[in-house]
């Protein structure tokens, strides 16, 4: 279709960018595609995600499951619905089923079946591993320091953009940028397409990982229970005691500190505050219903004890190690009762810090979504590139909802990446 390399170059084969690459490709049927990933194996992300069985959407996914530009977020999910998700995976032979949680895995319970299943609908698409893309820049136009690829107009991108490998340099027409963030960085997102994005004009803000365990002191008595998980909710308040975010779900008490569904969730906010995580471990009790509870029970039964009282409630280790001994209601002084009351539904628990990106599940902070049109992802600071993924200021709650701004940023940016190569054509 033109004089470079590839009509379409997109950097980073994973979740997004497969994506990008299989709709660009449909779009475009008889434009050059390549794919450039600089892990050896192609889907190493996916193949990790949801414990190896691929948490592929959420039945219900809104702006509100994610942090970010919330309004550019909605627009972009509402292109790619759960729904047209949904058929777009029975299309490629991979059957989704929902579990309790809402999540949404293939009925096969294996990643491979997703990966394979990506990779069979990109056919057409040349995919190189091992493949790291250094540096991308526009070729210069005409005029002293004048970098051709500069424009506000997706449809007018001007001169092809040159790619600088390992091994040489290819140009294409157009890029579509998908390195993801930091998170994981064995499996390739090491952070370096931040400094690729930034060379062509766009900012980055702050990033630092969400969805990450949380660490707590040395021999802290939660380590000891490890292995034991039970319902809980968590707020995260700051320093002036606002209560910047709850969540609720399970809590797992690890050999490190703390882990499972809820933790996760809070811990970007818990990493961007450096707050106090408070924990209530009988949801849905406060402190004067609980107390309350305790002192009628006491009266009805003086011989019942704390562990009789909240007997299938909550797990035995856990309550052992916060009500002691069974010492009975009825011989229980008012402040040991209240402490232990406390204890159960204000715990405050001494976090020390996140376990870092190397297990953090997503990347919090990334380019602005107002560096893009979000109706077609095209950057507005270069002219022909495209962004999409991981790699904007864009997180979500665990449970399929990172994967499902996967699919709709990446197919949102194939799309269009590929039709304007064909408005290029016709006002050429």
């Amino acid at each position: 279709m033109n004089g470079s390399d590839f009509d379409i170059a997109v950097i980073g084969a994973g979740a997004a960018g497969l994506t990008a690459a299989i709709f660009a490709k449909q779009a475009a049927p008889d434009a050059r595609i390549v794919a450039l990933d600089g892990a050896p194996k192609i889907g190493a992300k996916i193949l990790i995600s949801g414990g190896g069985r691929c948490n592929v959407t959420h039945d219900v996914v809104t702006p509100d499951d994610f942090n970010g530009n919330r309004n550019a977020i909605a627009k972009v999910l509402r292109t790619f619905t759960v729904d047209e998700t949904v058929r777009w995976f029975e299309s490629m032979g991979v059957r989704l089923k929902r579990e309790e949680t809402g999540k949404l895995f293939p009925v096969t319970d294996r990643a491979r079946t997703v990966v394979d299943a990506l990779l069979r609908a990109a056919e057409g698409v040349e995919i190189r591993m091992s493949s790291r893309v250094l540096s991308c820049h526009p070729e210069r136009s005409e005029g002293p320091g004048r970098m051709g690829g500069t424009t506000d107009s997706p449809t007018r991108p001007g001169p092809s953009l040159t790619l600088g490998m390992t091994s040489g340099s290819i140009t294409a027409s157009r890029v579509i940028l998908a390195t993801g963030g930091r998170s994981v960085p064995k499996t390739g997102s090491d952070g370096h397409g931040y400094t690729i994005v930034r060379a062509l004009g766009h900012s980055v803000t702050e990033v630092f990982p969400a969805l990450a365990p949380l660490v707590l002191p040395g021999g802290h008595w939660m380590t000891e229970i490890s292995g034991t998980s039970t319902d809980a909710e968590l707020v995260v308040r700051g320093d002036s005691g606002r209560v910047l975010d709850r969540e609720r779900g399970s809590m797992l008490f690890t050999h490190f500190g703390l882990s499972g569904p809820v933790v996760l969730d809070v811990s970007r906010h818990w990493i961007l505050a450096n707050g106090t995580l408070v924990a209530n471990f009988l949801p849905g009790e406060t402190f004067e219903s609980l107390d309350a509870h305790f002192v009628a029970e006491g009266r009805r039964n003086p011989h019942a004890t704390i562990a009789s009282v909240l007997r299938g409630r909550i797990p035995e280790r856990l309550l052992a190690k916060i009500a002691g001994d069974a010492v009975t209601l009825g011989r229980m002084t008012k402040d040991d009762r209240r402490a232990i009351v406390r204890a159960l539904v204000e715990h405050v628990i001494p976090v020390v810090r996140d376990r870092g990106f190397d297990y953090a599940e997503v990347t919090a902070g990334g380019v602005p979504l107002s560096e893009v049109d979000v109706s077609t992802m095209a950057s507005r600071k270069c002219g022909g590139l495209y962004l999409c993924g991981e790699i904007f200021d864009v997180d979500g709650r665990i449970g399929g909802y990172n994967f499902q701004w996967a699919w709709a940023s990446g197919r949102l940016a194939g799309l269009n990446a590929a039709r304007s190569l064909h408005t290029r054509s016709a006002d050429g």
